[in-house]
């Protein structure tokens, strides 16, 4: 695992335990680089392990992304371990409750813009005075299609989504000067964990929840590692020009 696209780079990969975070993590590793997998979820150590065992080197870092000082301790445990951070994925988040607006709470919305946004906010801080101090590095923000469009549910965790874009495009005006890029993906409908249990408990059932939601998508619907690939060329040599952009990945979602 030690010739690759990100070959000899270190990567954290924030929401690494699962789906789409995953995905990310065992995709980066496959292409040489070494990875903090940050999360809440113990499962981030099974990522690590599995990486480990491939031949690649991997940690786990648990971390709470809403507190300063747990971003700041992993991200300090991750430069002693691997050396400077050349990649941050900033994947983690959460939905939040469904409700709209008039019928949600002030904690219920603060509570996933801590994670959406909060989240990626300390952990691009944390990050940024390494990738200054060696003159290079790239961030992938992960949004949403729901950071370019608008749907009637979920409105904290949408505008969480087009905050993140927004972060997106001023850091990379920001920071271009010291050779750092930041881009933001947008997935459509993907089949992690976390859509898998929506399917599971809809009325009526899981298949009729996939049929309905693959309509909406021209091509089909994404898996985690269609995500992953599309953030392995961002954070990779080959993105080498491109920065402040949004790549979309969504089957066909946003073309209609």
């Amino acid at each position: 695992m030690a010739e690759g696209r990100v070959a000899g780079r270190t990567a954290i990969v924030t929401g690494g335990a699962r789906g789409i975070g995953k995905a990310t993590a065992l995709r980066l590793a496959e292409e040489g680089a070494r990875v903090a997998i940050f999360d809440r979820l113990g499962d981030g150590e099974f990522v690590a392990e599995t990486i480990r065992a491939a031949g690649g080197r991997a940690i786990f870092v648990k971390t709470d992304l809403r507190r300063e000082e747990s971003v700041r301790e992993g991200v300090a445990d991750t430069v002693r371990t691997f050396g400077l951070v050349d990649i941050l994925v900033n994947n983690a988040g959460t939905p939040g409750v469904n409700r709209l607006v008039h019928e949600t709470s002030v904690a219920e919305w603060d509570a996933v813009f801590d994670v959406n946004v909060k989240g990626t906010f300390l952990m691009t801080k944390h990050v940024l005075p390494g990738m200054i101090e060696h003159g290079s590095g790239a961030i992938v923000n992960v949004s949403s299609i729901y950071g370019l469009i608008g749907s009637a549910d979920l409105p904290a965790y949408h505008a969480t989504k087009g905050a993140v874009l927004l972060m997106t495009k001023t850091d990379a005006i920001c920071y271009a000067p010291h050779g750092i890029r930041v881009n933001a993906v947008h997935p459509g409908s993907t089949k992690t964990e976390l859509f898998m249990a929506a399917a599971d408990s809809w009325p009526a059932g899981r298949e009729a929840y996939l049929a309905m939601m693959g309509e909406k998508h021209p091509l089909r619907l994404g898996e985690p590692v269609d995500v992953a690939n599309c953030i392995l060329f961002l954070a990779s040599e080959e993105a080498r020009f491109v920065t402040g952009a949004s790549l979309v990945c969504d089957g066909g979602y946003t073309a209609q």
